[in-house]
């Protein structure tokens, strides 16, 4: 029996790159607007004095007060079994997966463990408001199926897949090229394509693979139509002079990976704080994106990303949180660093731009954009309702508000999880404050 609702604030969604189109012509607003839903998809939205007349007596209307409709956030790059690990102190890169990472992820191989951890992942994942992730597993199978099962029970829409590690890495979390790929594709077999659930092809990095398993890892990728890889790239100078130890054969890091067959479009690479020119022109002419993770770029001391170089080449980029690296799951503080790391390079990052990273831009990076990322009828009903009096302090600011924009930015400097009120996955609520 078909099932129709109606969501009444006001509504905010992106529906084009301001960057590409201009502030003015890149979103909706509605001061008073009505958002309509029916079996989980959006059926229109507007203002509520126009679509309200045209809508049939039985259909419910929910109204919030003081508070905000946007699509729900979208994350291209985390990984869920760091949840433990968010908020450790003092250490880069590769001293951070051997201090904190590795020991983490090798409680894994306990089933019990993954699904327990998958629990709290989601719950935060959805307690900031976000309704898709390009997520990382380990290098354990349970890891994914316990992810998977967790998120298929919600109607999520998420993307994961099991790591591939076969060396420079604890004897604990080793698989081997053949048992990694053999892993995978029972994986793919299972979960890829099951509701709205995709499966990610996931070297960790080209250090911790053999040229055999980026081999098969690329092999895998061309196997099943609508894969994708995740992996990172160029998060860490020292992180770069070790994989051109490793790989002296290859004209630099994401040459490994395109040797490989590993880019292309459905390709996210975390973090490329330190591409050059040609990987970001390679990254653009493939349509492959780049995941933007400012808070653990800043938290481990890795660099600055530079937008407006990946953007001048073509590159697709999504907004990551990385947990645990990261230091918080909310896309909104994700934002708050992500302006304050172009401050520090003279680029301006304005709440138009921020909220279509977090929105529309990550649904592009992850060929979603048909799907997500946006609230035009014919789109999956993922939103987000902020809450305008969430803190007595947001409460406060917005009251002096004189202007969308600077709404928005508030939102993005002040928010937090405390902002969410309720969440949405396929027109279901999924977390409410």
């Amino acid at each position: 029996m078909s099932q129709c609702k109606a969501y009444r604030a006001s509504v905010f969604h992106c529906i084009a790159d301001p960057g590409v189109v201009g502030a003015e012509r890149s979103y909706e607003y509605f001061e008073d607007g009505l958002l309509v839903v029916e079996d989980g998809m959006v059926v229109e939205v507007g203002r509520a004095e126009s679509v309200l007349p045209s809508l049939s007596p039985e259909v419910e209307v929910v109204h919030y007060e003081n508070a905000l409709i946007t699509p729900g956030f979208v994350d291209t790059h985390i990984h869920y079994p760091q949840v433990g690990i968010i908020g450790s102190y003092g250490a880069q890169l590769l001293d951070w997966l051997e201090t904190y990472t590795f020991p983490c992820e090798g409680q894994f191989d306990d089933s019990r463990h993954a699904h327990a951890q998958a629990d709290i992942f989601l719950r935060e994942l959805l307690r900031n408001g976000t309704t898709t992730a390009l997520v990382f597993g380990t290098v354990h199978k349970q890891s994914v199926d316990a992810f998977f099962e967790r998120a298929s029970k919600l109607n999520l829409r998420m993307i994961a897949g099991k790591v591939l590690m076969d060396r420079c890495a604890p004897d604990y979390l080793v698989d081997t090229a053949e048992s990694g790929y053999a892993d995978s594709k029972e994986l793919i077999e299972r979960w890829h394509g099951k509701g709205r659930l995709s499966y990610a092809v996931t070297p960790r990095f080209a250090p911790t693979s053999s040229n055999e398993q980026l081999e098969l890892a690329g092999k895998l990728f061309k196997e099943f139509q609508g894969l994708y890889m995740h992996t990172h790239i160029s998060e860490n100078r020292q992180e770069i002079e070790w994989v051109k130890e490793l790989f002296p054969e290859r004209d630099g890091y994401l040459d490994v990976y395109d040797h490989h067959g590993l880019i292309g479009e459905r390709s996210v690479f975390a973090h490329g704080v330190h591409l050059h020119d040609d990987e970001c022109r390679r990254l653009g002419d493939t349509g492959s994106a780049v995941a933007f993770c400012p808070t653990s770029n800043l938290f481990l001391g890795s660099g600055l990303l530079d937008l407006a170089h990946l953007e001048s080449h073509g590159v697709r980029v999504g907004l990551g949180t990385d947990v645990g690296a990261g230091t918080s799951f909310s896309q909104l503080q994700s934002l708050n660093e992500a302006y304050k790391v172009l401050q520090l390079q003279g680029q301006k990052l304005d709440p138009f731009k921020a909220f279509y990273l977090a929105t529309l831009g990550g649904a592009r990076s992850l060929y979603l954009d048909d799907r997500i990322g946006s609230l035009q009828a014919g789109k999956e009903a993922d939103f987000v309702v902020l809450d305008y009096e969430a803190t007595p302090l947001v409460s406060y600011r917005l009251k002096h508000s004189k202007s969308l924009e600077e709404t928005l930015f508030a939102l993005m400097i002040l928010g937090d999880d405390r902002v969410v009120k309720e969440t949405f996955s396929a027109g279901a609520s999924v977390h409410r404050r």
